[in-house]
């Protein structure tokens, strides 16, 4: 019996010691992947997940890898977009960060806001097929809305004062149309009021760690008070990591790829033509998805996403902000990262 009693304390010193050594091999945090989990890791060639929100009791050894790293290739120069007054290219799966420019420079990020309010929209709503009234304040928004693709050009059905319409159908107007009305309706429905909402938008950031963003609408729509105005801002590299995040819900991206769709009232009484403003589907390899963003103080600005062209596995955000050229520097960053890096 004595002799058991030692053997077993001596077997959880060793297992204890052991516990202490590969401790200071791991890193610090796991690493976010699109299905929602925690990765703590692969072991043997399989990825081990923890749900959302729990973190693995040890740190990362180099023979149990959280993810492939992108890692710097020999050859490809330097690079900049000149055209941009911010960037940043953003690793999804490490967060690491491949190109940046100013990129945690505040600025306005006008309807790029959107994802945003979309990504809390999908957290806190379970039935996404559940109906929203409209009111007098949703329907006069000012800028782009419903039947309306352009501030004062309207070619399309309107929403209606009194109109129920589900989340999902305006989750797809707010995302592939970017209208103003439907992003305020749905953050009336979330939050109650626009102001409840913002509220809900800015604690959220502070739990996602954007440090340098304070939202003051659903829609990113400037305010008319220049000074109230200038307290609200994101940077690029907060809306890469937001983007980053967000990939955990298909349901987003889905919408964004979405070329073009007729959404409808739950009576089906109302129809509403909607389009994407995405420039890029179809013309690019492996694209997750895109979001527009254009006012006079943010220019115009781009986020998207992007896997690399053989498998599509890796997976980059680039955003450019106040870059007339948005669309055509977003490809240039997406083809310089994936051909100056490898995952390894």
């Amino acid at each position: 019996m004595r002799h058991f009693f030692f053997s077993l304390v001596f077997s959880v010193i060793l297992f204890s010691g052991w516990l202490l050594v590969g401790a200071d091999l791991f890193s610090e945090e796991g690493l976010l992947s699109s299905e929602g989990s925690q990765s703590a890791g692969r072991v043997s060639g399989e990825e081990v997940s923890l749900p959302i929100g729990e973190y693995p009791v040890f740190r990362e050894r180099r023979d149990v890898t959280a993810e492939f790293r992108p890692v710097r290739r020999e050859g490809p120069g330097r690079f900049a977009v000149p055209t941009a007054h911010s960037a940043v290219l953003l690793d999804v799966a490490t967060g690491m960060s491949l190109y940046e420019q100013d990129a945690d420079e505040r600025r306005a990020i006008a309807s790029i806001t959107k994802l945003f309010t979309a990504m809390i929209v999908v957290e806190r709503v379970d039935n996404l097929e559940e109906a929203v009234i409209i009111d007098e304040e949703i329907v006069y928004s000012e800028g782009t809305r419903v039947g309306c693709p352009r501030t004062g050009y309207c070619i399309g059905e309107r929403l209606h004062v009194g109109e129920r319409i589900s989340v999902r159908n305006l989750l797809r107007a707010a995302l592939m149309n970017s209208c103003n009305d439907a992003a305020l309706a749905l953050a009336k429905h979330v939050g109650g009021t626009k102001e409840g909402f913002t509220a809900i938008m800015n604690e959220r950031a502070k739990g996602l760690g954007l440090e340098n963003s304070h939202f003051c609408t659903p829609s990113g729509l400037e305010l008319d008070d220049p000074v109230a105005e200038s307290g609200c801002y994101s940077s690029a590299r907060d809306i890469a990591k937001v983007a980053a995040y967000a990939l955990r819900y298909d349901e987003i991206w889905e919408i964004m790829r979405t070329s073009k769709t007729d959404i409808s009232s739950v009576d089906g009484k109302y129809v509403h033509e909607i389009f994407n403003t995405n420039e890029l589907l179809g013309q690019y390899p492996n694209l997750v998805g895109t979001k527009t963003g254009f006012t006079p103080r943010a220019g115009y600005s781009l986020l998207a996403v992007a896997g690399d062209p053989e498998r599509g596995k890796h997976r980059i955000v680039a955003v450019v902000l106040d870059d007339y050229y948005r669309w055509q520097s977003i490809q240039d960053m997406f083809s310089w990262g994936f051909s100056a890096y490898e995952w390894l």
